[in-house]
């Protein structure tokens, strides 16, 4: 079994960190050094993504059984999950199938409801970069700019870019799995999942991601949740807003 990549930061208690579509653990680096005064802070790249293995398959089953071997090879348990979008995704199932080895959940911006498939203008625009014509940021960027008119979600798209090669540049996500599993990101918690401990579900003020209804469907799937609100802040709300952020998940966590 491949096992997934991650850097580890800090000493005490194990906080993993899941990140979202198309991103990271990198994307948490600033956040996850601040934690790290008081955790051991996991950031772990899922699979498709970041550093970690490349597969066809894809699906949230998969990515739990993926964490599950993480925790086993570092000999985690009692852990702290934290996930964002995708990776709250993920870390809601995995915190539902083994609730024995969560200590409390975090989910931020993201609810056990079905989404509907989005992202489809991110995906051509990145399936449109030919890196033999576009061999430089520079005209990747520009490149991406006729579908991504959002310099802030080009810029997150691009730190994916690296030397694959001398000269030769390439993404570190596996596109081709990412476009043709694109439905499944949306996948709802199944319906008869319950976790009984602590999850704190963090929303972003200005993100439509949870919306005032969704309070009912939380209640069933996790009923010790609290839904706390991030001030000025969007989907992305850790990096739109992370003094907040920081704040609530110290404070979830401490008491």
């Amino acid at each position: 079994m491949e096992l997934l990549h991650s850097k580890i930061i800090g000493t005490g208690k194990p906080l993993l960190i899941l990140h979202g579509y198309f991103g990271s653990g990198d994307n948490w680096k600033t956040l996850g050094s601040q934690f790290s005064e008081h955790f051991q802070v996991h950031l772990i790249d899922q699979r498709n993504h970041g550093r970690s293995f490349h597969f066809d398959e894809f699906s949230y089953e998969l990515m739990v059984e993926d964490l599950h071997t993480y925790l086993e090879h570092h000999q985690l348990e009692k852990v702290y999950l934290l996930g964002h979008s995708m990776g709250g995704k993920t870390a809601m199932l995995f915190a539902v199938l083994y609730p024995g080895l969560v200590d409390k959940l975090l989910i931020v911006d993201i609810s056990p409801r079905a989404y509907k498939p989005h992202h489809h203008a991110i995906l051509a625009a990145l399936n449109s970069v030919d890196f033999t014509i576009q061999n430089s940021r520079d005209l990747v960027d520009e490149q991406l700019s006729k579908l991504i008119p959002e310099f802030g979600v080009r810029q997150f798209l691009m730190k994916n870019i690296f030397w694959k090669d001398k000269g030769v540049l390439g993404f570190r996500f596996h596109l081709d799995s990412l476009t043709k599993n694109n439905p499944a990101i949306g996948d709802a918690l199944p319906m008869n999942a319950r976790f009984e401990k602590e999850t704190l579900f963090l929303k972003g003020e200005n993100s439509d991601y949870i919306t005032e209804n969704e309070a009912l469907i939380i209640d069933v799937h996790f009923p010790k949740n609290q839904i706390v609100t991030i001030k000025n802040a969007g989907h992305w709300l850790h990096a739109e807003n992370p003094k907040q952020f920081y704040e609530e998940v110290c404070e979830f966590l401490k008491n």
